[in-house]
């Protein structure tokens, strides 16, 4: 038998120097800190819906970055909104803040932005597009196509 998640409670990512990362996902991000453990780690959470969504991990600066082709974490999806114009709001405020590159896609069931945090870890900010999109055909979630903001 299955054990069946209910759902993905937090993602903790590695992070070389845990005040820089925490300023990223603060003021950048827009995640609320809401605890720190021992000095090594920080959580966040995005809506307070739940205790924390996302925690960092420090590693120390020389901590080195994981090949392109190792396995592990690709990226983690942020759900940014319910309309495009919450994804163009975002797109600005990272230019503002100097993030790039970046890098925007249409998968048909979402419209997204990709980017890295401070240490190389992939994000991806994200708005739905409607549901019945995936609903009829599940298959339309394997769509990447370009994206004009």
């Amino acid at each position: 038998m299955a054990i069946n998640p209910k759902g993905v409670g937090h993602v903790v990512l590695k992070v070389r120097d845990l005040d820089r990362s925490a300023r990223f996902y603060r003021e950048v991000i827009g995640l609320k800190e809401v605890a720190r453990y021992r000095g090594r780690m920080v959580f966040f959470s995005a809506t307070g819906a739940n205790h924390h969504d996302l925690a960092l991990l420090e590693v120390g600066a020389q901590a080195s970055a994981p090949a392109p082709d190792a396995v592990g974490l690709y990226h983690v999806a942020l759900k940014i909104g319910d309309r495009i114009d919450d994804l163009r709001a975002a797109k600005a405020h990272l230019e503002a803040h100097g993030i790039t590159p970046l890098r925007l896609a249409d998968h048909r069931v979402s419209k997204s932005i990709y980017l890295t945090d401070p240490d190389g870890n992939g994000l991806e900010l994200f708005v739905d597009t409607d549901p019945a999109i995936w609903r009829e055909n599940p298959a339309a979630v394997a769509t990447v196509e370009p994206l004009e903001l």
